[in-house]
């Protein structure tokens, strides 16, 4: 079951509602948004005041993660180069169409001002997703001639499996697409977990994903675990 899907505009203006002044996060596993059994408060640095629940992930809530990426491996690792790259173009393209929502509720999050966010944290979360989108095409295997040896040394880049990503607190969307964003593009696939101090824009992240490719197996979203 590989990462396919198309883009679904019409339902995009409702992503990222708040029914309530405290925001609460769900994991994302196997192409569903989860409950947690347990929640950590996380707090608004301009005010000291909470403003989302973040799960606090169990092993079990790890182990789906791990076996729902090992069940997508092996359609995503299968998937064409150029059909994983109009994926991860239509990715970016709905991150930019929701650069400032996506800016202030970093900044709302992590404390930095919306201005930086709007020209740095998400515009790079868009190149990040572009960059590897061209990248997979161009960057093919290679080989050269042993001189004096007669034989043929040769390269295959090949996808491995399941990557576990870690990101941190300062640079939330940012540094997890920069790891996020190559390894999908390279054919495996995910279990993430953003720093729990600043995983709402992961979990925005994974209703963008959910919209671009339905169903979406490669990759989980674990706020804490």
């Amino acid at each position: 079951r590989a990462l396919v899907g198309v883009l679904n505009p019409t339902s995009s203006t409702a992503l990222f509602s708040m029914s309530s002044s405290v925001l609460k996060i769900e994991n994302f596993i196997g192409g569903e948004f989860l409950a947690s059994e347990a929640y950590l408060d996380s707090y608004d640095p301009s005010t000291g005041q909470v403003w989302a629940r973040i799960p606090e992930s169990s092993k079990e809530d790890v182990d789906a993660a791990v076996k729902s990426a090992k069940t997508a491996f092996p359609g995503w690792s299968s998937t064409p180069a150029a059909e994983r790259s109009k994926i991860l173009n239509k990715i970016a393209d709905l991150i930019e169409s929701k650069l400032n929502e996506l800016a202030q509720f970093e900044s709302k999050d992590q404390g930095k001002p919306i201005s930086l966010a709007k020209r740095v944290d998400i515009p790079r979360a868009v190149h990040n997703f572009r960059f590897f989108a061209s990248a997979i095409l161009h960057r093919t295997n290679t080989s050269s001639i042993l001189d004096g040896v007669g034989a043929i040394n040769y390269t295959q880049r090949m996808p491995v499996g399941v990557a576990g990503l870690i990101s941190p607190w300062n640079l939330p969307l940012y540094l997890l697409t920069f790891k996020l964003a190559p390894a999908l593009a390279t054919g495996n696939t995910v279990v993430a977990k953003p720093s729990e101090m600043t995983s709402v824009t992961a979990w925005m992240l994974a209703k963008i994903m959910n919209e671009v490719c339905r169903p979406v197996f490669a990759i989980s979203f674990l706020a804490r675990g």
